[in-house]
Formats: C-alpha cells, structure tokens, sequence
C-alpha cells in the first residue's frame, strides 16, 4: 500500500487489518490502537473530519492524528476507539441494555452546545444535497427498503424528493449524528465510549436520529443481518427516550436518507 508520506510517518512498520463494515466505499484499516481511513475526497468526508476536530473533548470520538488528500483520496489517521459497535453480538444477549446506552448515547449528543458547529444539515441543505444526489443518478438504489420505490411506492427518486420538499416537516435543530446507526455507535463498561462515521454530523432535527437508531434497531434484530430475535421490539427506543413516537417524522426521515 502506497501512503502519502505524513500518513506512513505515523503508520510505521505496522501491519495493516482490513476492517469491512459500513456502506460508504470506504477502506478502513486497524493498525494497533490507530485507525487508517482511506475514502473519496468530497463533501461528506469535508465533513467528517469537520466534525472529528470540533468535537474533539465534547463527545467521545475519535481523535485526527493526521490527514492528507492526494489525488481525490483522502488519507485519514485516527484514534481507535476502545469498546465494541452496538451491533456486536456480545449485545444480542442484552438488548434492554442495549437500547439504554444508544438512548444516552443521542441525549450526549442533543445536549452539546451547537452554536458554533461547523456543518449544517437542516432540510434546506438536506433537500439540497439530495437533489445533486437525484439529478446526477447517485442513488443507491440497491439498498433502499423494498417499500419505498414501486408499485406501492414513488416512482423515482425524483417523485420521493418532491414529496419531500412538498412535505416538510417543522425543525428544532440539535447537534445530530445523522447515521446514528448501530455501527457507528461503541459501548464499554456500560456506556458509550465513541461515536463514528460523522459525514452526515451536523445541526438537525432530533427526529432524524430517532429515525435512523430505530430503523437500525429494527433491522438488527428482524434478522435482516442476520440475527433474529421474534420478541424483541425496536419501540422500546421511545419508552427509554421518554417520548411518544411521532411516525409521520419517522417515515419522512427514513424517506430521507433513501436518497443518500
């Protein structure tokens, strides 16, 4: 593997292991208690590491050694993160507590001070971004829930991004993860011990994270991953949240991230 020379400074003669989780087409690298990201240069990773460095000891996440973009790819160095995903299967035995850590882990979240975060990702941005994502064919449309396009569903994803602008929903922003998913979500000892993955990291509504973490759940547990358990149900996030469900938020949210 050819690194930029700041990168293979700090790399040294480690050995890198291939790590394959995640949907973003990046290549991660575990090297010891490092990190090594290599990733296309664009917006989502410009915010990535915006939000590395400006949550750096306001949150738990990993800390940016060193960056470097040579030819479109960027080269990223970071801090491992101790403890495990919360998709891991040492937590399928205890899902309860699971969803307790991932509730505290979005209260962590929702009550940093945001008036200075660097990235934006309130619907006017959102719906922005989406329409370079629709008029430009990026939408994946292979990893889309089976309802959404269809007979039953929009006829494109130029039909789904009018129903959206169409159907704009109110926003209190918050700082959101904005993929709070269980891979990016670490637990240890009982509480959160780092957030990954902030491409999408920004001010929004708190409803894009309960969207996102409640899908997540649903999908871990449902046996889409493979793992099936019949009893759990992913509604206990709310009664943990403290809140009643608002479904209409839910469904435009998860409607959102369909095309991204």
């Amino acid at each position: 593997m050819v690194l930029p020379e700041s990168i293979r400074r700090i790399v040294g003669d480690r050995i890198p292991e291939s790590e394959g989780i995640g949907m973003s087409g990046a290549s991660v690298y575990y090297l010891g208690n490092l990190v090594l990201k290599i990733e296309e240069a664009n917006c989502e990773s410009d915010n990535n590491l915006a939000m590395l460095r400006w949550l750096d000891r306001k949150v738990p996440v990993p800390k940016v050694l060193s960056e470097e973009t040579v030819e479109g790819k960027r080269y990223l160095i970071m801090s491992r993160l101790s403890g495990k995903m919360a998709c891991d299967e040492a937590f399928h035995a205890q899902p309860a507590a699971m969803v307790k850590y991932l509730a505290d882990g979005l209260r962590m979240l929702w009550s940093v001070n945001a008036k200075d975060c660097p990235c934006d990702q309130t619907l006017d941005n959102k719906l922005e971004n989406a329409r370079y994502m629709v008029e430009n064919g990026l939408v994946d449309m292979e990893n889309v829930d089976p309802d959404t396009f269809g007979e039953n569903g929009f006829a494109s994803p130029a039909h789904l991004l009018q129903w959206l602008e169409e159907h704009r929903p109110e926003e209190a922003p918050v700082l959101s993860h904005g993929d709070y998913c269980l891979p990016n979500v670490f637990l240890e000892s009982g509480q959160i011990s780092g957030f990954l993955d902030l491409g999408r990291c920004g001010l929004a509504d708190k409803w894009l994270d309960i969207a996102i973490c409640w899908r997540s759940l649903r999908d871990n547990f449902n046996g889409s991953f493979g793992y099936h358990d019949p009893e759990f149900d992913p509604d206990c996030l709310f009664l943990e949240l403290g809140i009643e469900p608002d479904w209409e938020k839910i469904r435009y949210y998860l409607l959102v991230d369909e095309l991204f």
